[in-house]
């Protein structure tokens, strides 16, 4: 009896389906998780045919399909598992597992059949598609951006007129831009190739928390191609000139809280995003574009460059002369040595160890800045953090 009871156990409770029939393809019994997979009560399938859980064409075949083996013995459904389509109570079709077995009692004969629902894994499957696709396009295009800046590149070198010395330095910025891009692509790169095999294995033993972890790589990885790329981009023109600050008047309060709710979306373990408003004013007349990419770079950078755990402070003031911006954090900071050079293309911090970066953010925002006819301070510290400043006279 205790034998039996356990038998029972282990059936209530299995996460897939179980689901007995006879020799005539009636149902006698089913577990709950095939009543929940399948949408039914148990009064609703008890004594029915089993091809009312099945779609066309296995609904009418199914009894020939029963009726041929047991008068030749050939197998269709009896034995390992294979991917067949169920039927639900709403009239939705979903892919599962199915895996047959015969059990030959004292008097009859009984096939219980073993349900193992696919949607998730097949969902999955769907999306790694659709994403590995848009990635594939994404780095086609963007690849085609690179190029054509590079062929631009070596026309201004062609075209102008350079001195000995602006030349070696436009030589040295072309290697420092192809070093650095093969490096910052490459790494990415490589992270979702591993993701993809990953998620393919992983597919197979229906580990979903182990897929939604490498989704959730592939998805970081392409925003750190795109940041990279749009750095790119900003700085092209930048150099065309093709940037001019278009002032309007908005809300900054309600402008600096919706930055913070989307930044907060990339930030690290525990870290939080801390806003706070000073003055009775909260308008401004800037360049909202600008000034949003100008603190969505100084946020993103304090968010990189310190540790898991950690407070980010970014405050806004206005008071009789000035706009202000501060972003704060207590991050890994920036040695002394490197302050000179740190608001100069491709240049990056000696202590930055593997973090990924460009080296043009900061000098993106400094031309963004200058082009408003602000100004930005910092204060850092190996470390204790850093702490940048945008300021901009009221008009």
């Amino acid at each position: 009896m205790e034998s039996t009871r356990l038998l029972q156990a282990i059936i209530e409770t299995a996460i897939d389906g179980i689901i007995t029939i006879d020799s005539q393809g009636k149902i006698e019994n089913l577990n709950p998780s095939a009543l929940k997979i399948f949408g039914y009560r148990e009064e609703e399938l008890i004594g029915k045919n089993i091809s009312v859980l099945m779609p066309e064409p296995d609904h009418s075949r199914h009894d020939g399909y029963l009726l041929r083996y047991q008068q030749t013995g050939e197998k269709k459904i009896i034995g390992k598992g294979r991917e067949v389509k169920g039927l639900r109570k709403d009239g939705t079709q979903f892919p599962f597992r199915l895996a047959v077995s015969e059990v030959q009692l004292q008097d009859r004969v009984i096939y219980t059949g073993f349900i193992h629902d696919l949607s998730k894994e097949k969902e999955a499957e769907e999306f790694l598609k659709k994403y590995t696709g848009e990635l594939e396009d994404l780095v086609e295009k963007r690849t085609k951006s690179l190029q054509e800046m590079l062929s631009a590149l070596e026309k201004a070198k062609e075209e102008a007129n350079l001195s000995l010395e602006k030349e070696k330095e436009l030589n040295r910025m072309k290697s420092r831009f192809v070093s650095m891009a093969s490096h910052e692509f490459r790494t990415p790169l490589s992270s979702m190739q591993l993701s993809v095999v990953l998620i393919e294995k992983y597919l197979q033993l229906a580990d979903h928390s182990q897929i939604l972890k490498h989704l959730h790589k592939i998805k970081n990885a392409i925003a750190g191609l795109n940041g990279i790329l749009n750095d790119f981009l900003s700085l092209e023109k930048l150099e065309a000139g093709m940037v001019t600050p278009a002032y309007n008047e908005f809300d900054i309060i309600k402008f600096s809280e919706e930055l913070v709710e989307e930044m907060q979306l990339i930030t690290k373990d525990n870290q939080i995003i801390i806003y706070q408003h000073t003055g009775v004013e909260n308008l401004v007349n800037l360049d909202q574009n600008l000034l949003r990419n100008c603190l969505m770079n100084l946020i993103s950078n304090a968010i990189k460059y310190s540790g898991e755990n950690t407070l980010i402070e970014f405050c806004t003031e206005i008071n009789k002369e000035y706009y202000l911006m501060t972003v704060k954090d207590n991050g890994i900071g920036i040695p002394e040595d490197d302050h000179a050079g740190l608001f100069q293309p491709f240049f990056r911090a000696h202590n930055i160890g593997n973090i990924p970066g460009t080296g043009l953010g900061l000098n993106i925002v400094l031309r963004y800045v200058n082009l408003m006819n602000g100004n930005i301070d910092f204060n850092s510290e190996p470390g204790k953090g850093t702490q940048f400043t945008l300021s901009f006279t009221r008009k």
